[in-house]
């Protein structure tokens, strides 16, 4: 008898050690999985990239398009006023497109950020339906906004609807995705404005499948 309540003393005194051992396992878990995927991008700690000034964005967008920096300020002065803050990226290329109802575009370029060592090239093709019949190459400057890690470019970009606009000869739409926003300008447009709107992917190699 003395024996048994020996015993049951024990496993009382026992039973809340272990209650609080698989407590604080099965606490420390959620913890450890949120370690392990991370929260998503963009992440704010990482929100320090350095931004471009309009006047620095001017003096490129001119060079790379070759246009009067005069044509070249309405337009950044235009997406400054739609997007506030300043751009922490920009991509410098060439793209050829063509159209008879549905739309397609590849492009090539770089994306230089100023923390960068270098610039790195980047690809993107896309597709659109539209009104507008014809082809076209052009070059093309976007402002990059909420990109604080050139990896994280690489993704497919819904077009925002009723962007496209026209400013001193130069066309501007705007594509988002995921708290990153893009503002591509481009010389020779004409009137295939319409090609713009639609879906852009962009990649680290040419991909032949505009999808």
């Amino acid at each position: 008898m003395d024996r048994r309540k020996l015993i049951m003393t024990g496993l009382a005194a026992a039973t809340p050690l272990a209650a609080g051992s698989l407590s604080g396992c099965a606490t420390s878990q959620p913890g450890q999985a949120q370690t392990q995927t991370g929260p998503n991008y963009p992440i704010r700690s990482d929100q320090d990239a350095p931004a471009y000034t309009a006047d620095e964005l001017v003096a490129a967008g001119s060079r790379e398009l070759g246009i009067a920096a005069e044509a070249m300020g309405g337009a950044i002065e235009r997406i400054f006023a739609d997007q506030g803050d300043r751009p922490t990226a920009y991509i410098a290329g060439e793209e050829g497109a063509g159209a008879l109802g549905v739309g397609v575009r590849y492009g090539r370029g770089a994306l230089h950020m100023k923390d960068l060592s270098a610039s790195q090239e980047i690809f993107w093709q896309g597709i659109s339906i539209g009104w507008d019949v014809g082809g076209n190459a052009s070059r093309v400057f976007t402002l990059v906004y909420g990109l604080y890690y050139p990896d994280m470019i690489y993704r497919r970009y819904p077009g925002v609807e009723g962007s496209a606009y026209l400013i001193g000869g130069l066309g501007v739409n705007y594509q988002q995705a995921d708290g990153i926003i893009l503002a591509p300008v481009r010389t020779g447009v004409g009137l295939r404005l319409g090609a713009n709107v639609g879906t852009m992917a962009y990649s680290r190699q040419r991909n032949l499948l505009p999808f």
